[in-house]
């Protein structure tokens, strides 16, 4: 895969970014997800906003997020000439590694190469002086993370974890099919629109699987990760030997991120680095939670009273069970600890497929439960206007070179 020039980049004042070309040397396949699968959201991805590469068009309103090690800032902004929400990411190209140049670039292409009602596309993608523009969608809900923090900070309900994951894993499945390892899932990564549509993001460190025309059973790269993602990668990634890893890897992630949404906060997240990685390397033999299933076909998540170590180890359980989990009203069903227990086994061929785990039994209760509404399981969203939000920087300085990215305190989106 052909890459954007960064010296291009770097030298161009205001300039957008043409991925044409670099999508015809990708593929000429006509990228359509076999797999309908959307339990009655709309399979239309929203129709694209023809925006401009202007940046007096855009009123930066408040700051909503950072990525890429703080040097990316995410913004909520108006598009002046047609009045949309629009969520920009401002990163500054000077301060990247070559490393994060190329994870961008190949973002920005893979964005639009994509073609998938569950993956967030950019709508427009320019730099002006040193700084990168990405226009995408606003999500009104921001992350699940968001959510989790703002309304559910004990852990969402069985019906809201099943939803979002359904959405997430029907983007993961299609990139799979397409040879495409994601190694980056987790709860700020899936995006929630006011509509209630759920889309995965986290693009830049994706890695393909083809390599000359033919697909590799594994892969050995290991990604520049900062270290607040180690807790969702999988044991194989992190272990770096000659067997390698695959898209297995991202099941992996989709039980943490399970976790992370049931409990409120991600598992291993409390423990030193070192331990965890420790822990992970050695092993479960077993689903992680004791499973204690009552009369009503329910179960609560506990601590582990086998007095085994499961693998994870017990001073793990301790810290991903938190006691409002021990609580008779938190309780969570056989069918999702055993989608837990499928995509966190330690071998990664036990592990289903992305279009496996859409079809367990997990999500058919969920459907016939909620009958696929995410919006009547989610509270209004805030309506922004012009009034609400103040504007916290005039786009038109983005022109200066030397200009820096406003510091705000409240930070909303996680990339």
């Amino acid at each position: 895969m052909s890459c954007l020039d960064c010296s291009c980049i770097l030298r161009t004042r205001v300039e957008s970014i043409r991925v044409e070309k670099q999508l015809e040397s990708i593929s000429s396949q006509d990228l359509t997800d076999e797999l309908a699968v959307c339990w009655g959201q709309s399979t239309q991805r929203n129709e694209q906003i023809p925006l401009s590469s202007d940046v007096s068009h855009y009123d930066l309103q408040v700051e909503i997020g950072k990525g890429c090690n703080n040097l990316t800032s995410i913004y909520l902004a108006r598009h002046i000439p047609t009045g949309t929400l629009v969520a920009v990411r401002i990163t500054d190209l000077e301060r990247c590694s070559e490393e994060l140049l190329k994870a961008l670039q190949n973002e920005v292409i893979l964005s639009h190469f994509f073609r998938h009602p569950h993956i967030l596309t950019f709508w427009a993608v320019f730099t002006a002086g040193r700084w990168l523009w990405v226009i995408s969608p606003f999500m009104a809900y921001n992350s699940a993370s968001c959510l989790l923090r703002t309304y559910f900070p004990e852990g969402m309900s069985e019906a809201l974890i099943g939803n979002i994951l359904f959405g997430a894993i029907s983007g993961l499945n299609y990139m799979h099919q397409h040879g495409y390892i994601h190694r980056s899932i987790k709860a700020s990564h899936i995006l929630i629109s006011g509509d209630g549509l759920v889309y995965l993001s986290g693009l830049n460190h994706l890695y393909s699987l083809v390599n000359s025309g033919q697909q590799l059973k594994a892969v050995y790269d290991f990604p520049q990760f900062s270290t607040s993602m180690l807790p969702w990668l999988s044991p194989e990634l992190l272990r770096q030997d000659t067997h390698g890893y695959n898209v297995k890897s991202d099941i992996y992630s989709v039980g943490i991120t399970a976790c992370e949404l049931a409990n409120g906060h991600v598992p291993f997240q409390e423990m030193p680095r070192t331990q965890m990685l420790l822990q992970k390397l050695k092993g479960p033999s077993y689903c992680p939670w004791a499973v204690n299933t009552s009369s009503c076909g329910e179960s609560r998540i506990k601590n582990s009273q086998s007095g085994i170590d499961s693998g994870i180890g017990e001073s793990m359980t301790r810290a991903m069970t938190s006691e409002r989990l021990q609580t008779p009203s938190k309780t969570f069903s056989p069918a999702f600890h055993n989608l837990i227990e499928l995509c966190l086994h330690q071998d990664p061929e036990q592990r289903p497929s992305a279009r496996g785990l859409l079809s367990h039994a997990f999500f058919k209760q969920v459907k016939e439960e909620t009958k696929g509404s995410l919006l009547s399981l989610l509270p209004p969203t805030i309506q922004h206007s012009q009034s609400q939000i103040p504007m916290v920087h005039s786009a038109a300085i983005w022109n200066k070179s030397e200009c820096r990215l406003p510091n705000e305190k409240k930070i909303y989106w996680e990339f």
